[in-house]
């Protein structure tokens, strides 16, 4: 029997749906509300300086993970890639 996972939509920045790397990169609200309306999902916007416990434990969570992700900050220009751009855009602090 086939899974019936629903396909995650594509973003793009040009139609608003993704800011670009020197904007911070993710998904705008925009982008989000396209993404949480073809999957079920719901996603939230960053949480840099959180208001709330809740968004204190996503913060943590979300740096945790991505500062793991294999990958360079910075591409073979010097500049900062998308992995370095969402880290500080969430406020991770570079240990």
């Amino acid at each position: 029997m086939p899974s019936k996972s629903k396909k995650a939509p594509v973003l793009a920045v040009g139609r608003g749906e993704k800011l670009p790397v020197d904007k911070g990169a993710g998904l705008t609200a925009k982008g989000r509300e396209k993404y949480n309306a073809a999957t079920g999902s719901n996603l939230k916007a960053p949480a840099p300086h959180p208001k709330s416990k809740a968004d204190a434990g996503r913060r943590k969570s979300f740096c945790a993970r991505m500062s793991g992700m294999p990958g360079p900050m910075k591409d073979e220009n010097g500049k900062p890639t998308r992995k370095a751009a969402s880290l500080k855009r969430w406020n991770c602090s570079a240990k």
